[in-house]
């Protein structure tokens, strides 16, 4: 949080803004030829990248140029320019013991149920049985979706993500972690879980029922009628 942050305000919030401002602004540049336009839709991110600076989480390269950049350099034209949130799909995979099936990220050092980044050619399913093989070695069976998040507002992640989270069986296969994207790979019981399990106050409950067998709804993030407000006043 930065000192001079107004009152309520956090990091996750200015990140939230930031993208925002920055999808808005590559979205128009995407779709107008207008010149006076575009300069105004560049001007809006430099405003973006200001606030991302703010939140300490600019671009590789830390400056408000270099975000620029690299927001432009990703700009499209027409429909394929309209910005929207990345998809990221993970599985929650038990097994006869009641354990669950997490893997130490090698990017961050964190613990994670297996998610990554969908697939063109690939069902969100499909993805998920991917996934789960290419990063630990088990094959796995879906059974059905018990969570939709956005990863931005939740502060998952510094990119503007939709994650969808699968519930999944295992039914074979041999406990291998990827060598480039894992660090270590397990079973663990919920109360003997790895640190950091990151966001396990948020998807753990919802997991863990499901792993016992329980009628979970699918959990997703809850409509605010104040989007724009800080916090999550109305959760």
């Amino acid at each position: 949080m930065q000192d001079d942050a107004p009152a309520g305000v956090t990091d996750t919030d200015l990140a939230r803004w930031s993208e925002a401002l920055a999808g808005i602004a590559r979205t128009g540049l995407a779709f107008s030829e207008n010149l006076y336009e575009r300069e105004r839709y560049e001007e809006v991110l430099h405003v973006a990248a200001e606030i991302r600076a703010a939140a300490g989480r600019a671009h590789p390269g830390g400056t408000v140029r270099s975000t620029v950049d690299e927001w432009m350099r990703i700009v499209d034209q027409g429909v394929p320019g309209y910005v929207t949130p990345k998809v990221a799909v993970g599985a929650v995979v038990g097994n006869d013991d009641g354990e669950i099936l997490l893997l130490q990220r090698s990017d961050s050092g964190i613990w994670l149920y297996p998610t990554g980044w969908a697939d063109i050619g690939y069902s969100p399913s499909e993805v998920a049985v991917k996934e789960v093989k290419e990063e630990t070695g088990i094959d796995v069976e879906v059974v059905r979706l018990i969570g939709v998040f956005d990863g931005l507002r939740l502060g998952f992640t510094r990119i503007p993500l939709y994650s969808l989270v699968f519930l999944c069986r295992a039914v074979g296969g041999e406990l291998l972690g990827h060598p480039l994207e894992t660090l270590d790979v397990g079973w663990f019981r919920p109360d003997d879980l790895p640190h950091p399990t990151a966001g396990v106050e948020h998807w753990g409950p919802q997991a863990f029922a499901a792993l016992r067998g329980e009628d979970v709804d699918v959990l997703y993030d809850v409509p605010r009628t104040r989007v724009w407000e800080s916090g999550d006043e109305d959760e």
